[in-house]
C-alpha cells in the first residue's frame, strides 16, 4: 500500500461493516492475562548464590509474593542453614566458591532429612551440559542467568502440589511430611 492510498483512506468515510465476534484465543493464554499460581504465603526458600545481584533479585521477587527467604553465599553455609532449619524450596547456583553446586546437590540428595526438598539450579552457562548433569544428579528444574521475574514464578509453579507447597516431581506426601 502506497502512502497515497493510506492518505486517501484516512480521508474517506469508513464503510459500515458488521462487527465480527471476537475470536477465541488459539493457544495458551498470554502470561500477563493468566493468573499466577503462587506457593502458599510463608513458604521458606533458601537462595544459595555468591552473586549479591542474583540474591537481591530473587529475594525481592520472592518476598513480594509472600515467601520467606534465607540466603547463603556458598554451598557450605547453605548446607549448614538447611541442617538447622530445612527450607521448602532451594535455588542453587552451580558455580560457587569452595564446594560447587553439583556437589552440594549430591549432598542434599544423599541426606534423608533433605532429599525431599525441590532444587532449582541456576547457571549463567549457555551450554546444555550443565542442565543435563543437574537433572541427572537430581535437580528438579534449571534456570539460566539472566532470568526474569516471570521465569522465577513459572519454575516454582511447576513444582507446586494441590496444597500449593513445592514438591519434588514424582514424590508423594509422606506421613512424616504431613502437617
Amino acid at each position: 500500500m502506497s502512502i497515497f492510498d493510506r492518505l486517501l483512506g484516512s480521508v474517506r468515510k469508513p464503510a459500515e461493516r458488521p462487527e465480527a465476534p471476537p475470536a477465541a484465543p488459539a493457544g495458551p493464554v498470554e502470561r500477563r492475562r493468566r493468573k499466577r499460581v503462587n506457593a502458599r504465603k510463608g513458604t521458606s526458600v533458601l537462595i544459595i548464590d555468591d552473586s549479591p545481584t542474583v540474591v537481591t533479585v530473587l529475594r525481592k521477587a520472592l518476598r513480594s509474593a509472600g515467601y520467606d527467604t534465607r540466603e547463603a553465599g556458598d554451598a557450605e553455609q547453605g548446607l549448614a542453614l538447611m541442617e538447622q532449619n530445612p527450607p521448602e524450596l532451594i535455588f542453587l547456583d552451580i558455580i560457587l566458591p569452595g564446594m560447587n553446586g553439583f556437589n552440594a546437590l549430591r549432598t542434599i540428595r544423599k541426606s534423608p532429612a533433605l532429599q525431599h526438598i525441590p532444587v532449582i539450579m541456576i547457571s549463567g552457562n549457555e551450554h546444555a551440559t550443565e542442565q543435563f548433569y543437574a537433572n541427572r544428579i537430581g535437580a528438579d528444574d534449571f534456570m539460566k542467568k539472566p532470568f526474569s521475574r516471570h521465569e522465577i514464578f513459572a519454575r516454582i509453579e511447576l513444582l507446586l502440589d494441590a496444597d500449593f507447597i513445592p514438591r519434588r516431581k514424582g514424590t508423594a506426601l509422606t506421613p512424616a511430611d504431613a502437617p
